[in-house]
């Protein structure tokens, strides 16, 4: 029975890492150009259909119970005492500018607690619908698990308000011990932080409750298991309940070092512990050389490990247009030999992808902006999506298609169609999607003041105003991004180039298509397959 209680527990966790694999990077209000705090979050997974969640605010009366689905699977885990009021909620970001994201690291898989209530997906939007500020968010979840019981492995969550960004570990306490360990610490305001599927938080401070939380249990429990000996003061949350190893760091920690590498040159050194290569962590955050912008951020979520040690675009395994994608799985055995594929931040398998921007010199329905996308955040267009909206765009509704049915209305399935296109020919395709991308996301930064201020003077309420700005701007995304599929198609269809100049296609002097270039492989490539076959494909002169 131990065993086989090992071995289910094994499988959750698995189950977990292959299906959350997620990146999330933190900046605050003094590290961000115009003051705002901002996180942001990929939800990567094969599993997960990217489309925008909304709960408009309501009130209940009293002894009303809520259902708890499993996010993952849909599984019933049980049910909840309402709350007697909730907010609004877009995606996950609500009306107080309240905004939640997450990494699975998983940690001892003896921790799972399989009775819990509630899961990890679920505890951030019932959070989401009932916390005006992070701190309280962080409460309300702690007493959540505390009640119901923490159902899924453990889990780093950003949680940010206009004020104060914090990162919240937290890992179950095993089936018959309900209730989850956990530590919270706010991120200095002047800093950058960043999380991807391994747990960050190392020491803590003890007696500073404006920075650091934590559960009361979280070191005695610790000792209780065996996992840490030694003085209060010396213990690790990350030691302790998810210890590092070659995949914590080349496959989940060389995400955050490419962030901060990009914002603080003193991060270089850390490229071997990136690479597995030592073991001496990297600090929970850090301080950037400059500020950060909210394109900045963007895209930081489109990083490949591009211009580092971990660009991998140029050996044989990115094919002759230099991919930065390789697929699943993550590892692979040669001659009995075990070898990793790189893990950068944009993937193909993300089902959704946003920044949230939040603002506390504005109006809460105004300040707080949901920069939202779907899809891999290399090949997408972040849309703003204000946290007061009580419509959610067509393109982006829930329902609107899923994993195994295609719509052709939804963003969805076809931003899939224009990235599967790219993958296959990407030095060649991905220069025009960019284009695209720059052109759409510089439209929506460029009015995006103008917009605001318009909101705070139109004849109709703020939330109907920024509802309508919001959907249609999706819709011009939407549109914009079918186009983009069609000109690939008709550009690069058949291996030929077809010519064209600032998006139009050239014709001859008649009036019919330009001959197209064809223009095969790289001559990289060409010696490869030589090198390969010989003279198999040799042409000969024969007379």
């Amino acid at each position: 029975m131990k065993k086989l209680c090992f071995l289910i527990s094994i499988g959750i966790l698995c189950s977990a890492l292959q299906s959350t694999a997620c990146t999330n990077f933190l900046i605050g209000k003094k590290a961000s150009v115009d003051g705002a705090t901002m996180i942001s979050y990929s939800a990567d997974s094969y599993n997960l259909y990217g489309e925008l969640y909304h709960w408009p605010a309501k009130k209940y009366t009293s002894g009303e119970m809520l259902k708890v689905n499993e996010w993952d699977t849909g599984k019933y885990l049980g049910e909840i005492k309402q709350a007697s009021e909730t907010y609004n909620v877009v995606g996950n970001i609500n009306e107080y500018q309240v905004s939640i994201g997450e990494t699975t690291f998983g940690g001892r898989p003896e921790l799972v607690d399989s009775t819990g209530i509630i899961d990890y997906g679920s505890l951030i939007y019932i959070t989401l619908q009932r916390a005006k500020t992070a701190q309280e968010a962080i409460r309300i979840m702690t007493d959540l698990v505390s009640e119901y019981g923490y159902y899924s492995s453990g889990e780093s969550f950003s949680i940010a308000d206009p004020n104060e960004i914090w990162v919240l570990e937290m890992i179950g306490k095993g089936t018959g011990n309900k209730g989850a360990v956990w530590v919270a610490v706010r991120i200095p305001d002047d800093c950058i932080s960043a999380h991807a599927n391994q747990s960050r938080i190392q020491q803590f401070p003890l007696n500073d409750p404006k920075n650091c939380l934590y559960s009361k249990d979280v070191i005695t429990f610790a000792r209780k298991k065996g996992y840490f000996q030694g003085k209060d003061k010396e213990f690790s949350f990350a030691k302790a309940y998810n210890p590092i190893d070659f995949g914590g760091q080349r496959y989940c920690e060389a995400r955050v070092w490419s962030f901060f590498n990009k914002f603080n040159a003193q991060m270089a050194k850390y490229v071997t512990y990136a690479k597995g290569e030592i073991t001496e962590p990297m600090p929970l955050y850090i301080k950037p050389d400059r500020k950060l912008s909210l394109s900045d951020v963007k895209e930081a979520m489109r990083d490949h490990y591009e211009g580092t040690q971990l660009d991998w675009r140029y050996d044989i395994g990115a094919g002759p247009f230099e991919s930065p994608y390789r697929w699943a799985p993550l590892e692979w055995e040669v001659d009995s030999v075990k070898y990793c594929n790189e893990r950068p931040v944009a993937t193909q398998q993300t089902g959704f992808v946003f920044v949230s921007q939040m603002r506390s010199w504005l109006p809460r329905e105004i300040g707080g902006v949901l920069w939202f996308g779907v899809d891999d955040a290399a090949q997408s267009v972040f849309v703003p999506m204000y946290c007061c909206i009580t419509e959610i765009p067509e393109c982006f509704r829930e329902g609107n298609g899923d994993l195994y049915t295609f719509s052709w209305t939804s963003s969805f399935w076809i931003n899939n169609w224009v990235s599967n296109m790219v993958y296959a020919k990407y030095n060649y395709m991905h220069p025009d999607l960019v284009k695209v991308q720059q052109e759409i996301e510089n439209k929506f930064i460029t009015q995006q003041s103008q917009i605001e201020k318009e909101a705070l003077t139109a004849s109709i309420s703020t939330e109907k105003f920024l509802t309508r700005y919001s959907n249609e701007q999706a819709q011009y995304a939407f549109d914009r991004w079918k186009k983009l599929g069609e000109f690939l198609t008709i550009k690069y269809m058949d291996g030929i180039v077809r010519k064209e100049k600032d998006g139009q296609f050239i014709r001859n002097q008649y009036g019919k298509p330009a001959s197209p270039k064809r223009v095969g492989y790289p001559e990289k490539y060409y010696r490869e397959v030589v090198k390969e076959t010989g003279d198999k494909y040799k042409v000969l002169n024969v007379k």
